[in-house]
């Protein structure tokens, strides 16, 4: 737990009440780098205020009106997504910054160019982003960021997620070593062992990532594993 010294207020007003929580900077750090934060276990004190270097409180009532819950969890984690968070410049900077390349690095491996049938490089998702003026909201969840993101790029990109699916062959002395790279890109759907001891394999994987996982197994394999694409 954060001492009171080194916590950040997180801030939210609504029905013409504020409220407060006390937070560990270290939260955002986490958040930043895309992962789901237990905000309980960031608090300096389990307790929701109405101005929290003051101490005072707001009436179980407002919280109860605002909230709908008495439940810390629920009060912080509502805060937080729809409040502010008093942050550095440079926490907000690099907050920011990594939402945005994972935004995009999504997009350019699950979204394909259906007129190539190739995903769009990352370079040319980003200008277009930015040619869209995209920006990024450091409380919105990724999922919605990345509605957010297409509905900015459809008009600008020809673009649209679309899953694949690939048959995979693979010699048997090679199964190991590429063993992390096929459920890295996907759940293997059905598979079989050959009669001369190679494996095959048919995976659906997101569009984008075809090139990837084919020049991956080639490498590994030195030219010999076989990817077809059986539909996109």
């Amino acid at each position: 737990m954060v001492d009171l010294d080194d916590a950040i207020v997180a801030r939210l007003e609504s029905h013409g009440e504020r409220f407060e929580i006390l937070l560990d900077p270290a939260a955002i750090d986490e958040m930043k780098k895309g992962k789901e934060v237990d905000l309980v276990s960031y608090l300096a004190v389990e307790d929701v205020f109405k101005d929290a270097h003051k101490g005072t409180r707001p009436e179980k009532a407002k919280i109860a009106e605002v909230f709908g819950s008495e439940d810390i969890q629920v009060i912080a984690k509502h805060i937080v997504e729809k409040g502010e968070v008093q942050m550095t410049a440079e926490q907000r900077r690099e907050l920011l910054e990594s939402k945005k390349k994972r935004i995009i690095a999504y997009i350019a491996a699950n979204a394909i160019n259906p007129q190539t049938k190739l995903p769009h490089p990352p370079l040319r998702i980003e200008l277009a982003l930015d040619e869209g003026k995209f920006h990024v909201d450091p409380m919105r969840s990724f999922d919605k960021q990345i509605e957010d993101a297409m509905k900015i790029l459809r008009p600008l990109l020809p673009i649209r997620f679309e899953k694949t699916r690939i048959a995979i062959k693979i010699k048997g002395d090679d199964y190991g070593r590429c063993y992390d790279d096929l459920i890295k890109y996907g759940m293997v759907e059905r598979e079989e062992w050959t009669a001369d001891g190679s494996w095959i394999g048919m995976m659906e994987i997101p569009a984008g990532l075809t090139l990837e996982l084919q020049e991956k197994l080639k490498t590994k394999t030195k030219g010999t594993a076989s990817v077809k694409i059986i539909s996109a």
